[in-house]
């Protein structure tokens, strides 16, 4: 909204100052200081309603150290984390641009599926929540909204660089001629990026064209399931991981400041021309959501941190799992996330090992066998006795590392 306002400041008063909301980096910057401040001030405020509401933890007996301490600690913290999100990129983002209303649909729309599951458990006191193929229909239909409209949406482009012939014409007519002008125009495109090649372009248009060219048109047959995927995957990871103090918010905030480089890159002409990637017009906006995500993570790990004064609960869990994903599916660096979300991917798969190896077994020797001491992966170094601050703690360092790695990919090919 301040955005819109100082533009029209400007271009009817020439109100002094006006322009700098012209300037992507200070409306990031002050995306992030507001949530911050939301987030620490007023995140502490809702810690106060939700205990006075006694929306409390409820701890089943797993046999970890220190967990009957946390019972009755405040959950659904997740709100701050929404609110602080929200209300900075409502101030200083363009409302009308679609990158920035797919990721207020995707965080409304997870918050609201996490807010039912856990006040179903707090306040019915069904410690199952919400039924899992209720999670799983909410997020296959986040998948089908955001899917179909990064097809089908004209404002979803690409630019590609014209064929090197035309670029030398061009360059030796000028020298110093725009980078704009050495780019064809904008296209929509089912093109994504896949790291370590030269080539580092891939059309999934291309797994149904080796058939027939004119089955493109059909492509969103492939593309809409497989956003499903990555945001039913993304979210339950995100989810999972969300076990001990501190572990999920830390690790999210690592991982979203890394797709901020990347869509900051990805939507500069000169930058994503200069690095040879791809570059999308209008999704440096998303810098803006970013920044204010970023802000909310680290302001509610203020009151996360060991020992937690607050839990994020479902509310905040799935809400980050789902706008990572779909961050990473703007951005067209989806074959990324393996790697940048690899803590992730190894609570999803330590899950599925245990359960997969204790049925297995069962069948083949009658008694269910363990390949871990417990899952998700962090309960199980927690039984190894290991503390849950430094279980964060080197989580978060992992997390620093595979982040390092996958900017790296920019140049690694």
């Amino acid at each position: 909204m301040l955005y819109y306002l100082f533009e029209y400041l400007e271009n009817e008063f020439q109100f002094p100052g006006a322009s700098l909301f012209g300037f992507l980096t200070f409306r990031a910057a002050l995306a992030i200081i507001l949530s911050l401040l939301i987030s620490t001030i007023y995140g502490k405020r809702i810690i106060r309603f939700l205990n006075k509401k006694q929306v409390g933890e409820t701890i089943r007996d797993l046999g970890l150290e220190g967990q009957q301490e946390k019972a009755g600690t405040p959950t659904m913290g997740g709100l701050i984390i929404i609110l602080a999100t929200l209300i900075p990129v409502l101030l200083v983002a363009k409302l009308d641009n679609i990158y920035i209303i797919l990721l207020i649909v995707t965080t409304v729309w997870m918050g609201t599926i996490g807010f039912i599951d856990d006040y179903i458990k707090k306040f019915k006191k069904d410690k199952e929540g919400l039924k899992g193929k209720f999670k799983v229909l909410g997020q296959i239909g986040l998948g089908i909204i955001v899917g179909t409209t990064l097809y089908f949406h004209p404002q979803v482009t690409i630019k590609e660089k014209l064929p090197i012939a035309e670029q030398q014409q061009i360059l030796a007519a000028d020298p110093n001629v725009s980078p704009s002008k050495l780019f064809e125009v904008e296209e929509r495109s089912t093109k994504t990026t896949i790291p370590f090649v030269k080539q580092n372009e891939f059309d999934y248009a291309s797994l149904i064209t080796w058939i027939s060219p004119g089955l493109s048109k059909y492509a969103w047959l492939i593309f809409i399931p497989l956003v499903i995927f990555i945001i039913t995957a993304v979210s339950n990871g995100a989810n999972l991981t969300d076990g001990i103090d501190g572990l999920a918010a830390g690790t999210s905030a690592i991982i979203v400041l890394t797709l901020g480089i990347f869509a900051w890159v990805s939507g500069n002409i000169i930058f994503s021309d200069y690095l040879n990637i791809m570059y999308i017009p209008r999704v440096e906006e998303i810098t803006i959501y970013i920044a204010a995500f970023v802000g909310a993570l680290i302001g509610f790990l203020w009151y996360n941190a060991y020992p937690a004064q607050v839990f994020m609960g479902d509310t905040g869990s799935l809400t980050i799992g789902g706008i990572i994903a779909v961050i990473a599916i703007a951005v067209r660096k989806e074959w990324l996330i393996p790697l940048l979300c690899g803590i992730f991917l190894a609570e999803n798969l330590s899950v599925v090992m245990q359960v997969s190896w204790f049925k297995y077994t069962k069948k083949k020797y009658g008694e269910g066998r363990r390949i871990f001491k417990m899952s998700p992966l962090h309960h199980h170094y927690q039984k190894a006795g290991y503390h849950e601050s430094k279980i964060a703690t080197r989580f978060w360092i992992i997390g620093i590392l595979l982040a390092i790695l996958t900017i790296v990919t920019l140049k690694i090919r």
